[in-house]
């Protein structure tokens, strides 16, 4: 290991708070916190060489643990937080990996642009970017890897590429929706679009009309324009939360387009607001230490209404939080073999979260979900706190899967990178 790195051991000050992520804990033998591609390309090269377990982390936010592991290496990307606007007429922006899109959202408003990311403020860009990125402009302008137009990459055996349409075409389109299985990308360059604020808020329902205003919810979603992005959040016994984003730089349209959102049902009360984009990113505190709730997600081509009540039915009889999340417009456009990302057919997400996490609610979970799985059609990875194989399945379809391993043999064929939704490297001849 080259010893001007930044290298946290066990024992070290900084050790306990390193080696965590949001949701997981675990005991690395070495932390690198890297600042430059040199320092990503020289920890690969440790980790590679030594045989270790190989993690990879920009914000630490991964539900499946990605970000850390027991006994190998973690890449600490944090450090690599810059914002830069390459050029703001082509409104062409160069992301460190490390940074957290609440710093992003900030740095470009002051430029008057704004990115599709999640809807997380500290999420960091690295992993968010390469699993999707389904945020509040989701509809209006896709995935936030619908932005990317180039990456720096360091791969497996020690080489800094440039991956865009012209460089290294394959990883480019691998990186879009495959994950961390290809290298260790240290920076994105993306298009950001123009936009300072948004028309922002939840209306809320009463929980005996939930059923009801899913319906109308859905229906409106197959009839709305392009700006306008809604998620309809159900808690366990509370009444149901239609959430809106949508771009305001010309309000009264904007309220026009929300419309419907606001007639769906006897209102409670609403927050709607014009807002500044980067006011939208929500905060997440600390959840309490070995609290690991429980995430699964499926991506729906047809919201029907077997669907909406067996959700409904089960998020109730077993209190899981479920949450719609419209999909279609611009999300929908892009081809579904354009990126590695492939469910674009999908109008809507199906998310839930289970809270109680004893064995016995786990797998009355699991039977909910061999319901529900029934009624979707793939899932989206960023979503997921599992990784087995049929979780592998579920993220990507044969044809995509065969593409990602043909592509992961040629950049990775001893799977250094395997901590992720992992794609196993097809077989590969120099």
């Amino acid at each position: 290991m080259v010893t001007t790195l930044d290298v946290v051991r066990p024992g070290d000050e900084a050790y306990d708070a390193l080696r965590r992520t949001f949701v997981h804990e675990g005991e690395p033998a070495l932390i690198v916190r890297c600042h430059s591609s040199d320092d990503v390309r020289h920890a690969i090269g440790y980790a590679r060489d030594n045989g270790l377990v190989l993690s990879v982390r920009s914000g630490g936010h991964s539900g499946a643990g990605f970000g850390t592991n027991i006994g190998g290496v973690v890449i600490d990307l944090s450090p690599l937080d810059t914002v830069e606007v390459v050029d703001v007429h082509r409104r062409l922006v160069r992301l460190g990996t490390g940074a957290r899109w609440k710093d992003v959202a900030e740095a470009l408003a002051e430029h008057g642009l704004a990115i599709s990311s999640g809807d997380t403020a500290s999420v960091g860009v690295g992993g968010l970017m390469l699993g999707g990125g389904i945020g509040w402009l989701v509809r209006k302008y896709g995935l936030a890897l619908d932005s990317l137009v180039a990456a720096e990459v360091v791969t497996a055996d020690g080489r800094v590429v440039r991956a865009s349409a012209d460089e290294h075409a394959d990883l480019f389109w691998a990186i879009r929706g495959g994950g961390g299985n290809f290298g260790v990308v240290t920076a994105f360059e993306v298009i950001a679009q123009p936009l300072r604020n948004v028309l922002y808020g939840t209306v809320t329902y009463p929980v005996e009309e939930t059923a009801a205003v899913l319906r109308r919810w859905r229906d409106f979603l197959r009839t709305a324009g392009d700006d306008v992005t809604t998620t309809a959040r159900v808690f366990p016994g509370q009444p149901v939360m239609v959430a809106v984003c949508c771009p305001a730089d010309a309000e009264p349209a904007a309220r026009a387009a929300i419309g419907p959102l606001l007639r769906l049902g006897t209102v409670l009360g609403q927050d709607i607001a014009v807002r500044r984009y980067p006011e939208v990113l929500e905060s997440v505190g600390e959840l309490p230490p070995g609290f690991r709730p429980v995430v699964r997600n499926g991506l729906v081509p047809d919201c029907t209404d077997e669907l909406i009540d067996a959700a409904l039915a089960g998020g109730a009889a077993l209190g899981v939080y479920v949450e719609l999340r419209g999909l279609g417009g611009a999300f929908g456009r892009v081809a579904s073999d354009a990126t590695a990302f492939a469910h674009r057919d999908s109008e809507a997400m199906l998310l839930t979260v289970q809270f109680d996490t004893s064995a016995a609610a786990v797998e009355r979970f699991g039977e909910l979900w061999r319901t529900l799985g029934s009624l979707t059609r793939g899932a989206y990875g960023n979503f997921l706190t599992t990784a087995t194989d049929q979780d592998v399945a579920t993220v990507y379809p044969p044809a995509t899967y065969r593409r990602l391993a043909a592509i992961k043999g040629a950049y990775d064929p001893a799977n250094l990178f395997s901590q992720n939704h992992n794609v196993r490297p097809a077989s590969h001849r120099p």
